[in-house]
C-alpha cells in the first residue's frame, strides 16, 4: 500500500522593496513627491497599501531619507509588515540598503518605485506567476504604442525608430535576492549608469523577461501626473 506525501515545499519569500528616499526635485514641491496629496492619503500611502495588503508579499522595505520628517505620520508605518531602512542618494543606493536587511537568503525582491500608486494587485499576480517561465526574474513592461523619434543634438529629427521590439519598463521588477544584490553592488562599483534593476542584471549577462503591465500603472513625476493618478485610482476603486 503506497501513501502519497502531502508535503509542499515552501515557497520562497516575497519581499517588496520601496525605494523612497528622493526629493522629488522635478515636481517643485514643498515636500519631497512621494508625500504629495492623493486620493485623500499621500502617494507613498497608496502605493504601501497596494503591497501590504497583497496576500503573496511577505514584508515591505521601504527606504527613506535619512532626515525624513514625513513618514512616521502615516499610518502605514506601524504596519507589522513593514521595515524601515534608510536609503542613499541615489534610487540603486537605496535599493542595495533594503536588499542588505533581507535575512532570507532564497527570497524574492519585488522592487517597485515609490511614485507608482497606480499598481494593481492583478499585475503583481502576473509578475509573481512569471517565476516560472523567468526564474532568472522579470519585470512589468508595456509594449511602445507610438512611434519613437531619435533626435539629433540641435533638437531636430534624426531618424524614427522601430517600435516593434520596444517596451517602456515598469515596476515592480522582480529577482531572487541572491542574484539581485550582488549585481547591484558589482554594477555600482564598476561605475555603471544603474537606470534600474533589470539594467544591472542585464550588464551582469542576465536576461530579464518581460511581462506585460497595465499601462496606467504610471509613475508621478512631473506636476501634471499628479491628476491623471487620480484619475485611475478612482477608476481602479470603482470597478472594484
Amino acid at each position: 500500500m503506497s501513501h502519497q506525501s502531502s508535503f509542499k515545499p515552501l515557497q520562497p519569500k516575497v519581499i517588496a522593496v520601496v525605494p523612497a528616499a528622493g526629493i522629488g526635485s522635478r515636481m517643485k514641491a514643498e515636500c519631497p513627491k512621494q508625500y504629495l496629496p492623493l486620493a485623500d492619503s499621500c502617494i507613498l500611502a497608496v502605493t504601501l497599501d497596494v503591497l501590504l495588503s497583497h496576500p503573496a508579499i511577505d514584508e515591505v522595505f521601504v527606504a527613506l531619507n535619512a532626515d525624513d520628517q514625513f513618514f512616521a505620520q502615516l499610518p502605514q508605518a506601524q504596519h507589522p509588515k513593514l521595515h524601515q531602512v534608510i536609503g542613499g542618494a541615489e534610487r540603486v543606493d537605496s535599493v542595495i540598503a533594503a536588499l542588505k536587511q533581507i535575512d532570507d537568503a532564497v527570497s524574492w525582491a519585488l522592487v517597485h518605485d515609490a511614485a507608482r500608486p497606480c499598481l494593481t494587485h492583478a499585475d503583481i499576480d502576473k509578475l509573481l506567476a512569471s517565476r516560472e517561465q523567468y526564474p532568472q526574474g522579470a519585470i512589468l513592461a508595456a509594449p511602445v504604442r507610438d512611434t519613437m523619434k531619435r533626435a539629433r543634438k540641435d533638437g531636430c529629427i534624426d531618424t524614427t525608430v522601430p517600435r516593434d521590439a520596444l517596451w517602456h519598463a515598469l515596476t515592480p521588477q522582480f529577482f531572487p535576492t541572491a542574484t539581485l544584490l550582488p549585481a547591484l553592488e558589482q554594477a555600482v562599483q564598476a561605475g555603471v549608469n544603474v537606470t534600474d534593476e533589470a539594467s544591472a542584471m542585464e550588464w551582469a549577462g542576465v536576461a530579464p523577461g518581460l511581462v506585460s503591465g497595465r499601462a496606467d500603472n504610471i509613475k508621478v513625476t512631473h506636476p501634471d501626473d499628479l491628476p491623471l493618478a487620480a484619475l485611475y485610482l478612482a477608476h481602479h476603486r470603482s470597478i472594484n
